[in-house]
């Protein structure tokens, strides 16, 4: 069905994609694997038209093709769905199926959509009210109208960019079955993501890329996860982590009847306690948008609490600002690390520096002690593996793994004795994820309290000594690491509590 021959792209500085090779058979899902800057969003988008390749070949059904837009991907029967829905919230499930399709009339008659949407929908058991608008729609329904789109288009390739990443366990289950018609129906599938357990499972042949090149191509017979993993960086990989037993001391961190307010107005947490000792890790799972956000940002004074209590270190906070929860034991390393976690503008150094700065020995007499910072900070990037040129390099020029080990070595080494972690590994490549869990249970085994909010649920059950599932704001259960397997959890997230 495909062939992608020698694809090379080059952008200034860096090849993307070095002589490429991919074929795609029909019936097939070829999954594509690689960290983070490995080329496969460049490869993908020279498929989808959105890049021009400077060198290669891309051949479809036997024949020759150039592919300059989407536009023209479309009309070749590729589609693409994206990580981050292409769907307009305020239009309902047909009406983004009719955007850019043309025609004299428009969206004014809707009915032919509808009908068809209705037998593509039927054929593929893709069920969505069409008439729903997206807005009012769960995530796996919008992932639904997002692949109804592609087919109602008659893509016979399509191309999923980390598809499960905001699903909920019981939801990828469905999706698999979604793909395997898909399959059965001699679609072609190119499958992205970064959790081998699902790539193992769902794939009929493997392609893996590093630094642009392609390192490996197996099957899931020929391989393992470890493997995988090993292609993926070019060095044995640990992907399962064994919790040591750690005494477990004094409650650091109680949270209790808290409510917070949304960004849409009413309220984003319900009523929601926990408590986190010293020595342990609490993980919070749950799908994106379920009170994650704001639970952390409460916690730290970043938004206002509309009542209920924290407590760290045996304090009550009761109206929490960072610099409150900072005095009395508490560090954050938040989920957007561009945006609260880091200046990209400030140098490395700066930025490592940006909570400790005013403090002895950093300064003295109200000035900044040049030589006493600059070997903090150069201990710091070498205890945390930061990879930059110097401490005067720009952070925004990191990639964005070590941006958020500059961002964990400013929290984690600021002596705090509570820990707020926010999706640590978002982003990140599995070499940087490896090290940031390794740092995580170094800080568990020195006695801090840490609070781990994650939806990623592979992270959340390898690393949490207990964990708690919110759905809608409130906790629809709590189950200790022997309890806490992927079906339990599962069923949780979507409000089965039985």
């Amino acid at each position: 069905m495909l062939e992608m021959r020698g694809i090379t792209k080059r952008f200034p500085g860096v090849v993307a994609n070095d002589s490429v090779d991919l074929s795609v058979l029909p019936g097939t899902v070829h999954t594509l694997l690689g960290e983070n800057g490995a080329g496969k969003s460049t490869l993908m988008k020279v498929l989808y038209g959105l890049n021009t390749p400077d060198e290669g070949t891309i051949h479809l059904r036997g024949e020759q093709v150039t592919i300059s837009s989407p536009t023209d991907a479309i009309d070749l029967g590729i589609g693409m769905i994206h990580q981050h829905f292409m769907l307009v919230p305020t239009l309902t499930v047909a009406e983004n199926v009719a955007l850019g399709l043309g025609g004299r009339r428009g969206m004014a008659d809707m009915r032919p959509v509808r009908k068809r949407l209705a037998e593509v929908s039927e054929r593929y058991g893709l069920h969505v009210d069409p008439d729903a608008y997206i807005w009012q729609l769960a995530v796996g329904e919008r992932q639904r109208a997002e692949i109804l789109k592609a087919l109602y288009r008659d893509a016979k390739l399509l191309v999923l960019d980390e598809p499960t990443a905001v699903l909920t366990p019981p939801e990828v289950d469905d999706l698999f079955v979604t793909l395997r018609q898909l399959t059965a129906d001699d679609c072609g599938l190119i499958f992205i993501s970064h959790k081998l357990h699902e790539v193992m499972e769902i794939s009929d042949e493997i392609t893996v890329l590093r630094d642009g090149r392609v390192t490996g191509h197996t099957t899931p017979a020929e391989s393992s996860r470890e493997s995988l993993a090993n292609m993926m960086v070019g060095r044995p990989v640990e992907l399962s982590r064994t919790l040591v037993d750690v005494e477990v001391g004094a409650e650091r961190l109680a949270i209790r009847n808290l409510e917070v307010g949304g960004d849409r107005g009413g309220l984003a947490v319900r009523d929601l306690s926990i408590s986190v000792r010293s020595g342990e890790i609490v993980g919070v799972a749950g799908v994106s948008g379920n009170g994650q956000r704001e639970l952390a940002e409460a916690v730290f004074g970043l938004r206002p609490i509309v009542s209920g209590d924290v407590v760290i270190n045996g304090e009550s906070v009761a109206a929490p600002t960072p610099a409150g929860v900072r005095a009395q034991g508490l560090a954050y390393v938040p989920e957007e690390r561009m945006r609260d976690g880091a200046v990209g503008e400030f140098t490395v150094a700066e930025n490592l520096m940006l909570v400790d700065f005013g403090q002895a020995p950093y300064t003295r007499n109200g000035l900044l002690q040049g030589d006493v910072i600059d070997e903090r900070c150069a201990d710091l990037v070498d205890k945390y593996s930061v990879k930059t040129p110097t401490l005067d390099t720009p952070t925004r020029n990191l990639s964005g793994g070590n941006i958020q080990k500059v961002v964990i070595a400013r929290e984690f080494s600021s002596g705090a004795e509570v820990l707020v972690v926010a999706q640590p590994t978002r982003g990140v490549d599995i070499g940087a994820a490896e090290y940031i869990h390794e740092q995580l249970l170094l800080q568990r085994q020195a006695g801090s309290a840490i609070l781990l909010i994650s939806e990623d649920l592979d992270e959340v059950l390898a690393m949490s000594d207990r964990v708690i599932v919110l759905l809608e704001g409130e906790i629809t259960g709590e189950v200790s690491r022997a309890e806490a397997t992927v079906d339990r959890v599962g069923l949780l997230m979507t409000g089965v509590t039985g």
